[in-house]
Order: C-alpha cells, then sequence, then structure tokens
C-alpha cells in the first residue's frame, strides 16, 4: 500500500525541557515515513486492491530495478505481444519463457516481450504476497511484523533482467560502432569517387569503378544521424561532379539516369501509397526508409529532378502531417486524462480528509469512492511524466482513506499503546536515518522526527525511558557523525576551488580547433568530477568556466563556418558549368531561407514579453534568446552564400560582355 506523504515543517524547533530533549538543530522540511499502524482487522483491502492490478505490477516491477531506458528505433520494429498467450501462465512459465527467449531470440527484439511477462509476473507476485500477509496477520495477529519470504523465481526473474539488460546494453553500443564503421566507410567511398574524376583509365574502365562504388555505398549500412545530411549532400556532389567531367558517352549516361529514374518512380509510388496504410506509426517509419533509399539512388535527367523531388516530398509531407497529427491527438488526450485524473484525486484527498464518525458515514462514503475508482479505470493514460506520479497520487488517497476507515472499525486499542506504536515507529524512521551520508535530507527528516515525537502524547511508564533511549541514541549518532563530517568539508571545498581554477586556465590555453568537441566534452567530464567550492566562490568560478566554454564553443564554430563555406564554394563551381538558371535557383532557395529566418527572429523576440509573464520565466528568456543568436549565425552564413553567387554572377555577366 503507498501511503507516503510530504509535509513541510517551516518553523525551527529546539526540543527542551525533560528527559527527550533533542538540542542544535533547525527545522527547514520533511517527507514522513509510511506510518504502519496496527489495526484489528481488514475490513476494506478487497475493495481498492482488486481494482488496480495492472498498474500496481508496473510499479512493483519498477521498484524492483526492472525498468529500461527510452526505447531505439530497431526495438519499434518488433511485434506487439498477445497479452492473451501469458494467461495462465504460472511464475514459472513466465520465467521459463524469459530465459528461453533470451536464449533464442535477437536482443533487439525482445523489449515489449519482456515488459509483457514482467507484468503478468508481478500481478502474481503481488497476489501471493497480499495472501501470505493476510494469513500470517490472521495466525499472529495484527501486530506481528510481517517480512515476506524471499521468492526464487522472483530472483531468477531479476537475474534474467539483468542479463538482457547487460546483452542489450553490448548491442546498443555495437550498434553505435557499426554507424561509426560504416561513416568512415562511406567517407572513403567519396574520397574515391573524387579521385574517379582525375583518372587516365578508359571510359570502361571508369564508369564500372563508378558503379562499383554506387554499389558499395548502397550495401554499406546506417550511419550517425547526425552525420546523415552532410554526408549525403558531400556524396551526390561528387556523383554530379563525376557525370559533369568525365566524358561519359550519351548511351551510357543515359542509361544510368534511366535506371534512376525508374528507381526514384517507383519510390514515389511507394511513399505515395503509405497513405492508405492502416498505422500511421507504421507509415511514418517505412518513409523513413523509403528517404534513405532515396538518398542512395544517383541523379536523374536535369529535367526530371526537380518534379521527381516534388512528388515525393508532397507523399512524404502527407505522411509526415498525419504523424503529427497522430501524435499531437494522443498528446491532448493524454493532458485531457490527466486533467480528469486530478480531478478524481482532488475529491478522493476530500473523502479521505473527512471526520467521518459512524459506520453509515464511513459506508456512504466507500461507495462513492468505489465510484471513483471504477471512472479512473475508465480514463486512459496521462501524459509519460506524469502518469505514475498521478497514479500514485490517487492510490495514496485511497490507501489514506481506507486505513482511516480500518482504524476506525479497529478502534478497540487504548491512546497509550497507540502513542507507543507511533513513537516505536519513530525510534525505526530515525535508526534508518542515522547511518546516512545525505546530511540535509536526514537532517531535515530527523527534525521532523523530533517535532512528530513532541505531538505525539505520553507512553506507558514501562514502556517511556525504553523508546526514548533509544530515539535519543539514534539521533545523537547522527548528528556526531554530521559535526565530524562537515569539520572537514571546508579543507575540501577550498581544494576544490583551486582545481576549478586550475581547469579553466588550462582550457583557455587549449588547442579546441584541434581537440574539437571531444575535448570540450572531456573538459566538462572533468569540471563535473570535481566537488563542491566555497558558497562565497560558487558563482563566480561558475562564470569563468562558462565563459570559458563558450569561447571554446566560438573557435570551433568558426571552423565548421569556415568548413560549410567550402563546401558551398565546391558545389558553386559544380553549378557554373551546369547553367545559370541552377545558380539562380540556388540563390532564390538561400533568399527564402534567409527571409524565413528574418520572420521567426521577429516570432521569437515578441514571444519573449509573453515568457516574462511565465513563473519560469528567465530560464524560458535564456532559451529563446540563445535560439535567437543561433538564428542569426546562421542567417548570416546563408547571406554570405547569397553574397558568393552574386560575385559569380557578376564574373559570369562581366566575361560575357
Amino acid at each position: 500500500m503507498m501511503a507516503t506523504e510530504n509535509s513541510n515543517l517551516a518553523t525551527p524547533v529546539e526540543l527542551v525541557g525533560n528527559a527527550e530533549d533533542v538540542q542544535n538543530v533547525t527545522v527547514v522540511d520533511a517527507q514522513a515515513e509510511d506510518a504502519s499502524v496496527e489495526s484489528v482487522v481488514d475490513v476494506v483491502a478487497s475493495e481498492v486492491e482488486a481494482s488496480f492490478a495492472e498498474e500496481d505490477a508496473a510499479l512493483d516491477a519498477e521498484k524492483a530495478g526492472l525498468a529500461l531506458d527510452e526505447e531505439i528505433a530497431e526495438e519499434s520494429d518488433a511485434e506487439d505481444v498477445d497479452k492473451n498467450n501469458l494467461t495462465g501462465k504460472s511464475k514459472q512459465d513466465l520465467v521459463d519463457m524469459f530465459a528461453e527467449l533470451l536464449e533464442q531470440e535477437p536482443v533487439q527484439t525482445l523489449r515489449k516481450s519482456v515488459e509483457a511477462i514482467k507484468i503478468a509476473f508481478y500481478k502474481q507476485h503481488r497476489a501471493e504476497v497480499d495472501a501470505a500477509r493476510k494469513a500470517f496477520e490472521a495466525e499472529q495477529g495484527e501486530g506481528a511484523e510481517f517480512v515476506p519470504a524471499v521468492d526464487a523465481l522472483e530472483v531468477r526473474l531479476k537475474d534474467l533482467f539483468k542479463e538482457y539488460r547487460r546483452r542489450r546494453d553490448e548491442y546498443i553500443a555495437e550498434l553505435d560502432n557499426h554507424k561509426e564503421e560504416n561513416l568512415k566507410t562511406k567517407l572513403a567511398i567519396i574520397e574515391e569517387l573524387k579521385e574517379l574524376v582525375n583518372s587516365d583509365e578508359t571510359l570502361n574502365n571508369t564508369f564500372a569503378k563508378f558503379r562499383e562504388l554506387q554499389q558499395r555505398w548502397k550495401d554499406t549500412g546506417v550511419v550517425p544521424q547526425a552525420k546523415v545530411k552532410d554526408l549525403w549532400e558531400t556524396y551526390n556532389l561528387h556523383v554530379e561532379n563525376f557525370y559533369n567531367f568525365i566524358k561519359i558517352n550519351k548511351e551510357l549516361r543515359d542509361l544510368d539516369l534511366k535506371k534512376n529514374y525508374e528507381q526514384k518512380i517507383l519510390l514515389c509510388e511507394q511513399a505515395e501509397a503509405l497513405s492508405v496504410e492502416p498505422s500511421i506509426v507504421e507509415a511514418f517509419h517505412k518513409l523513413q526508409k523509403l528517404h534513405d533509399e532515396w538518398r542512395e539512388v544517383g541523379p536523374v535527367a536535369n529535367e526530371y529532378k526537380e518534379s521527381l523531388w516534388e512528388r515525393f516530398k508532397a507523399a512524404s509531407s502527407r505522411i509526415n502531417k498525419q504523424h503529427q497529427e497522430y501524435f499531437e491527438t494522443i498528446k491532448q488526450e493524454q493532458v485531457k486524462n490527466l486533467e480528469l485524473k486530478t480531478e478524481l484525486c482532488q475529491t478522493t484527498e476530500a473523502l479521505a480528509e473527512q471526520p467521518y464518525t459512524s459506520r453509515k458515514e464511513w459506508n456512504k462514503a466507500s461507495d462513492k469512492l468505489l465510484e471513483i475508482q471504477k471512472v479512473w479505470r475508465t480514463i486512459g493514460f496521462a501524459p509519460k511524466k506524469d502518469n505514475t506520479r498521478i497514479y500514485e497520487r490517487f492510490r495514496a488517497a485511497c490507501d489514506r482513506f481506507f486505513e482511516a476507515k480500518r482504524e476506525f472499525y479497529a478502534g478497540v486499542k487504548t491512546e497509550m499503546e497507540h502513542n507507543l506504536q507511533l513513537k516505536n515507529e519513530i525510534c525505526e524512521a530515525a535508526e534508518a536515518l542515522q547511518n546516512s551520508d545525505d546530511w540535509k535530507h536526514a537532517t531535515d527528516e530527523l527534525i521532523a522526527l523530533q517535532t512528530k515525537w513532541k505531538e505525539v502524547g505520553a507512553v506507558s511508564r514501562r514502556y517511556s525511558d525504553q523508546v526514548w533511549k533509544r530515539f535519543r541514541a539514534a539521533c545523537d549518532k547522527f548528528f556526531e557523525r554530521k559535526s565530524q563530517h562537515f569539520a572537514s568539508v571546508e579543507n575540501e571545498y577550498e581544494t576544490n576551488l583551486q582545481k576549478k581554477l586550475a581547469l579553466i586556465e588550462e582550457m583557455k590555453t587549449a588547442d579546441i580547433k584541434t581537440g574539437g568537441y571531444d575535448m570540450i566534452k572531456e573538459f566538462q567530464r572533468r569540471w563535473s568530477e570535481i566537488g563542491y567550492v566555497p558558497i562565497k566562490h560558487k558563482e563566480s568560478v561558475q562564470k569563468k568556466y562558462k565563459e570559458a566554454v563558450d569561447v571554446m564553443f566560438g573557435i570551433l564554430r568558426g571552423s565548421e563556418r569556415d568548413r560549410s563555406m567550402n563546401r558551398f564554394k565546391e558545389r558553386l563551381q559544380g553549378m557554373k558549368s551546369q547553367s545559370d538558371k541552377r545558380m539562380r535557383s540556388e540563390r532564390e532557395r538561400l533568399y527564402n531561407k534567409v527571409r524565413q529566418m528574418e520572420q521567426d527572429i521577429a516570432v521569437l523576440e515578441n514571444n519573449i514579453g509573453f515568457f516574462s509573464k511565465s513563473k519560469n520565466a528567465e530560464s524560458l528568456i535564456s532559451d529563446v534568446r540563445e535560439k535567437i543568436e543561433r538564428t542569426k549565425r546562421d542567417m548570416a552564413e546563408l547571406i554570405e552564400k547569397v553574397r558568393l553567387i552574386d560575385a559569380e554572377e557578376a564574373k559570369q555577366r562581366e566575361h560575357n560582355a
């Protein structure tokens, strides 16, 4: 049962006046521990437990450490699991199925099956634990502490999951390595393409090598996504250069252009056919593969180039729009679901807070809550970042309600017995914190526990001194350890300050053009590994570090811009050999992008005024201004390219004159 509550204690407390004093601490805030109040009989547990088996199983699996990182593209292609196939299977069956899948199937196809198996397993596991708890309480009484027995099958499941996660991590790492190797291979192919232009071999031999390079390019797998656009543009440029500068006879050239034309026609038809694909998500994934194939196909005759691309782009736009609208609809539905679930939480919390004094009142409130639970089950998922939180909030409110109901029906205990139980729970919470190294959190928790201790009434003289000494011993142990720790912290912080200042000086003199982004990442890693500095120096040293990082990024951006301009100049030379129309078309395209960027900047600057009203205004405005500066840099580069085209056109006019 989830009954954790957050309580904010904003008043400093100093406990003085009797044997139960705890001095020299200040209350900031705290998180109260779960209160496992002794009860006589569980009269309403079944009313809440039966409704949330799926959600509870998912949470149990997550708490057991059986959670995964975000899904990768290779995993998304796996077929969905038919959960009906898991119905009726025992925990042993599920574990055996997991082991068999791990042994026989590729790891990238297992994610959905693993998720389904762990949910099915923990449904049964939770039910077994609950049944064992009830049997234990029936035999030993409500006051006895229940500790679930170790489940050998759960241990086996965790081991299998650990192995699965290890293999998955290895697969992802290997996949990244393959992409890097493919990148190297394709860069080498581009270099060979460049050399063909200057080859002295016969036409047939040269063209045969060209076709071989095309096939090798096509056969080479995917590369890192960040490199795809640049790589393809460079490759396509040199393919066009080959056609333009090598003296290929018209028959061979036309034959190759025709083949490419037919392939691109087929890709257009396939993209257009995706509009009737039943699954929008599947259609989107297929479209990405078609775009990859499009890049691998060589050029077509100039007269077809633009029309073919426009046709392919139009089909792509339809699918992209459908995909965007699909997920936008899901997002809107999830936001609405969150609103509905929040309202149910508020209603349930209000029910849980009411001071019911009769069976009639409790039964009436229970009927209302059971109806709320039925409505909750009809509402779909909330946004991923909120789904677990809102469910835990709802369950916590339900738990508080039924805990209070059980306490009402079990009201046979005396006040002192109840107080003794509460103080024993406070002792347990304090003992759980006495060896903690999370100094602030543990201090806040202990202060909150001290405040709670003073709020609890007296206990029997028989137990008073015993329970107090237990609580005081746990508090004293922690605060003695804390005092010793912070005696050494100041020296450590000063050492960290000198390390950070030295690192900043090293960053200033680093050859960033040679080291590149990897060098920046290494500096960032080293910075993050250095611990805290004295608070009075924190802001200034952080400012110096940021300035050093900004300088390095500025240097690299300048280098990248130079490389980009060189590639464009190379393309421009290719355009000169074709036609003035090609250069004018390129200029118009660049100019339109500049105009669009100007509009984007205007919109962003206008948005700053709206963001100033937001709770997170400073962060939002900083992000927008950074985006504006980035757009201005990109626009400046485009303007320079336009000027290069203008200069070339001027030269041509001067030459023609």
